[in-house]
């Protein structure tokens, strides 16, 4: 497939608001990427011609905000919206091999609609994890370091040597990433050892760490997840707002890349699924 030939879905309701820098990153390599509301897909108070499908996208990607005011739990009311209007739709699409990303919110909304962490199936019935209030009870806003761990299953990630860090920015307050608590132990080792596990928090020396190096307090240092097939990815930092170099928050002090470009610690996340498209359809 050409990259020009690639149709990126940014879904939207009330209370999102990073799609349209995210839908830019996808433009800015090449892509087609259209800001879709929920209400397209679904067919309701929508023009003639507005509607739309999922099946018309080759990516559904979710971005950050805090989608109908985040009631109920952060991400509930547009998973519960998704699942009961499209639910066997959204299970055929990840099933053909199309790619989903949430990132904050989104992260929050697919892992609500039982598409992570991905335990029993494509999509469970019932979430199987959850992002809960940040251990500090505070809406954490700042540049986080994370450390790529995941050895090649996710597609979104693949242009990322392992063990490699990135800074990118956090600002969430329910990002704590939760399993049940019974099972905890046994479900965060099956992740890692599925390769589902993508990105984990770290201190500037790279090694895991507690508050503030952690942001949320979650276990294992979790920072974003993957499905078993690597095609759904989840993360709570926001790769969209350092696309650029000149977006880090310490650019003026340390410069550009090496290079002398303008290539971000994000850039590669968007980069990465693009080229995977690329070669898959």
């Amino acid at each position: 497939m050409k990259r020009a030939d690639i149709k990126v879905g940014v879904l939207r309701i009330e209370g999102t608001n990073s799609e349209e820098e995210s839908a830019r990153c996808f433009r800015r390599l090449g892509c087609q990427a259209e800001l879709v509301h929920l209400k397209q897909l679904l067919g309701i108070d929508t023009w003639k011609g507005e509607e739309r499908k999922l099946m018309d996208y080759h990516v559904l990607f979710f971005p950050g905000g805090f989608s109908a005011g985040d009631y109920v739990r952060a991400g509930a009311i547009f998973a519960a919206r998704l699942k009961s209007g499209l639910g066997k739709e959204l299970g055929e699409y990840v099933r053909s091999g199309r790619l989903v990303m949430g990132v904050c919110n989104g992260f929050q909304i697919i892992t609500e609609a039982g598409l992570l962490p991905n335990l029993s199936g494509t999509m469970s019935e019932l979430p199987e994890a959850c992002l809960f209030t940040n251990d500090s009870a505070h809406y954490e806003c700042r540049p986080v370091y994370l450390k790529h761990v995941n050895r090649g299953r996710n597609a979104f990630t693949r242009k990322i040597p392992e063990n490699e860090m990135r800074v990118i920015q956090s600002a969430h307050g329910e990002g704590k990433f939760l399993v049940e608590r019974k099972e905890e132990s046994r479900i965060l080792k099956d992740l890692e050892a599925n390769d589902q596990l993508v990105f984990r928090y770290v201190d500037p020396k790279g090694n895991y760490a507690g508050y503030p190096w952690n942001p949320n307090g979650g276990p294992m240092n979790v920072a974003g997840v993957c499905n078993r097939d690597g095609n759904v990815f989840g993360m709570m930092p926001h790769p969209e707002r350092v696309f650029y170099r000149h977006t880090h928050p310490d650019w003026t002090r340390t410069g550009l890349n090496v290079r002398g470009d303008d290539v971000g610690d994000g850039r590669a996340v968007f980069e990465s699924a693009v080229e995977h498209l690329e070669r898959k359809f």
